[in-house]
């Protein structure tokens, strides 16, 4: 069995750590007091690095036969359905409540700042499919953890997570599995 680093490090794109970290803008008590929020929308805004973001979320899992993305909303969308396109795999958003049109399958869990849910369509994903869940940061792990349960709940099987930002004080990585867990940056 091959072993897969917990954390990427891009040895091809020396500089690309260094230049999303100069770009992603920090928005102080956002959503709400004590809490600085990543906003990852300035890398998105630039083609360049945004591509480049894409290439290094998507190369852990190149190779793993990822047969679905799921992106987590809604950043995860953002992220999710352009590492789809770089794996040559199918997307699917996990969406708030109410959001999707088709029949459902719905999941609630715990927020650091509330609760919420998240559902899948019922036709997303099923058994053999290889699902590579992708969203922007993983922070107490709370939401990826709820996509992972809506993800074996119809079938599927977690490869593993791609996050552009991990905040390492807060137990997402463990909660997740450090081995399934890869992101660009930790702080």
């Amino acid at each position: 069995m091959s072993h897969h680093s917990p954390l990427f490090t891009p040895g091809h794109d020396s500089t690309l750590l260094e230049d999303v970290k100069a770009t992603i803008r920090d928005v102080p008590d956002f959503p709400k007091p004590g809490i600085v929020f990543k906003d990852v929308t300035p890398v998105l805004a630039d083609p360049r690095l945004f591509g480049r973001v894409v290439n290094a979320m998507a190369a852990p899992f190149r190779g793993r036969h990822i047969t679905k993305v799921v992106g987590v909303e809604a950043r995860g969308f953002l992220l999710g359905a352009p590492i789809a396109l770089a794996l040559h795999a199918g997307f699917a958003p996990a969406r708030k409540p109410g959001k999707l049109p088709y029949r459902t399958v719905t999941e609630r869990y715990a927020l650091e700042y509330g609760d919420d849910g998240l559902q899948l369509h019922e036709d997303a994903l099923g058994p053999g499919d290889r699902v590579l869940i992708v969203d922007d940061l993983l922070a107490t792990g709370g939401t990826a953890g709820a996509t992972a349960k809506l993800v074996t709940q119809l079938g599927g099987e977690v490869v593993g997570y791609s996050f552009l930002i991990a905040l390492d004080f807060l137990p997402g990585r463990e909660k997740l599995g450090p081995e399934k867990v890869c992101a660009l940056l930790s702080y």
